[in-house]
């Protein structure tokens, strides 16, 4: 044999030896069998009914029918009623019965039913149900039930591995896992900050548990991002922390109170952060100060960027939104703030958050103003014009510069036609001096925020001077 052939020959020695046995590959997955046996045992079946009121009407393609005039008028359609069922997951959080559950699960329910794992079925009724945070509390009469175990969010790692046990589709205490992709994963209208999963979830999970390695339950899983209705690999847990809060404040006030401090913000990115001279794009940046609210009553005023609230960092909106929303309103609590490129702390109170959704302080906006003197800034790709008095009052600002067009500068920064500048950084906007001042000094730092009017909506916008060079 040649010295090549032996080489190679102990080379893939080697690579078989180096190999691990399946024995060894199988020692390396997690093994989710002992929590599935010993906590599946308290993850329950809710199933619903709900009638639904409906009229129905005349069949469609009967409008050239000769007796459709006679239906219409001597033969109106009859109200009808339908029996509408659903099914899904929760699980007991006490030996007295108390079952934890999705809002969404049992919203409209005339009838809960909930199956336990050993088959028994018990009606439930509502403790408490809260929409924004699909957190619904349920009772069931019954004593000596198995409970789930708790555990803490904040130790929680992305890249963990997660089992989640519920019914999908109607297929009780199926099992499923995955890991943790993501923490703190905000969504659209909703206030709470998501674990995300990649464990199979699909209708009928809603209100079941996801459970960490140890057993412990660490999250309720509420949603899933699909395309075509079922599991396409992402999945969203509600932190069970969050949870319990508010399962906590349903059980003895039969309602949940969040703290508000009247303000509408957004996030701060690269080019906002540098606009204001902050180190690092993480905050909340507050765009408009509701004037009877207790953030005003505090000082804070647009312009401003809160990076942490009682000691805690704000990364993002929704990390203010939840740490405000937790505080017990009248409760003080403290504030750091970005203002002036400088560090200020202020002290506010929160209100509490009544039902609907908190007064926005956006100024309304009016129809197109009419043409006026223009100015023009081509240094930043803006021709603007100055609002009349009576635009200025449909606009419901003191002054204002209406973008009448675009290009360059301004157009990659997103400002469009029809938008209305009432601001520079956190200074409101009184005339196109200012604004022309303003811009010669961001020349020095590169960039300059402006607070832009949209249908209403004021946002600030960062406009990098120095792509304009």
């Amino acid at each position: 044999m040649s010295i090549k052939k032996l080489i190679v020959s102990a080379m893939l020695a080697a690579s078989v030896l180096a190999a691990p046995a399946p024995a060894a590959l199988a020692a390396q997955m997690p093994d989710f069998s002992n929590i599935v046996e010993s906590e599946g045992r308290a993850v329950v079946n809710v199933s619903t009914t709900a009638t639904v009121k409906e009229t129905a009407g005349l069949p469609e393609g009967m409008e050239g029918d000769p007796f459709f005039e006679f239906f219409r008028r001597f033969a109106p359609p009859q109200p009808q009623e339908r029996q509408e069922n659903s099914l899904g997951s929760g699980f007991i959080i006490s030996a007295d019965g108390y079952v934890l559950t999705n809002a969404h699960v049992v919203a409209r329910a005339d009838e809960i039913t909930v199956k336990l794992s050993d088959k028994r079925e018990f009606k439930a009724r509502v403790i408490g149900s809260d929409a924004p945070s699909d957190v619904a509390l349920l009772k069931i009469d019954a004593s000596n039930l198995p409970v789930v175990r708790l555990g803490d969010v904040n130790k929680l790692k992305v890249g963990e591995p997660v089992l989640a046990i519920g019914s999908p589709f109607g297929f009780e205490s199926t099992a499923t896992s995955g890991i943790v992709s993501a923490k703190n994963r905000t969504l659209p209208d909703a206030e709470v900050p998501f674990i995300q999963t990649d464990a199979a979830i699909n209708p009928g999970n809603s209100g079941g548990p996801l459970f960490n390695g140890k057993g412990e339950v660490i999250g309720i899983n509420s949603q899933i991002y699909s395309r075509s209705g079922g599991f396409m690999g992402i999945s969203f847990a509600i932190p069970i922390d969050t949870a319990m809060d508010v399962a906590n404040q349903l059980k003895t006030k039969g309602k949940v109170t969040r703290g508000r401090i009247g303000v509408v913000i957004q996030g701060v990115n690269q080019e906002l952060a540098k606009s204001f001279g902050l180190a690092k794009a993480s905050g909340a940046l507050i765009n408009a100060v509701d004037p009877k609210g207790p953030a005003a009553k505090a000082g804070l005023k647009p312009g401003d960027i809160i990076v942490k609230v009682g000691g805690q960092a704000i990364e993002s909106p929704s990390d203010l939104q939840r740490l405000i929303g937790n505080i017990q309103p009248g409760k003080p609590v403290a504030l750091e703030v970005w203002r002036s490129r400088a560090s200020v702390s202020l002290k506010v109170v929160p209100e509490e958050l009544k039902d609907e959704k908190a007064a926005s302080a956006g100024r309304e906006g009016g129809k197109k103003p009419g043409a006026q003197s223009e100015q023009s800034f081509s240094q930043i790709g803006l021709r603007l014009q100055e609002l009349a008095p009576m635009q200025l009052q449909r606009a419901g600002v003191k002054y204002g510069l209406l973008v009448r067009a675009a290009n360059g500068v301004a157009v990659r920064a997103g400002i469009q036609p029809g938008d209305i500048i009432v601001g520079v950084g956190g200074d409101e906007l009184t005339s196109v001096a200012q604004l022309k001042s303003a811009l010669e000094q961001a020349k020095k730092g590169g960039a300059i925020a402006l607070q832009v009017m949209r249908q209403g909506q004021v946002q600030f916008v960062p406009l990098n001077i120095g792509d304009a060079k």
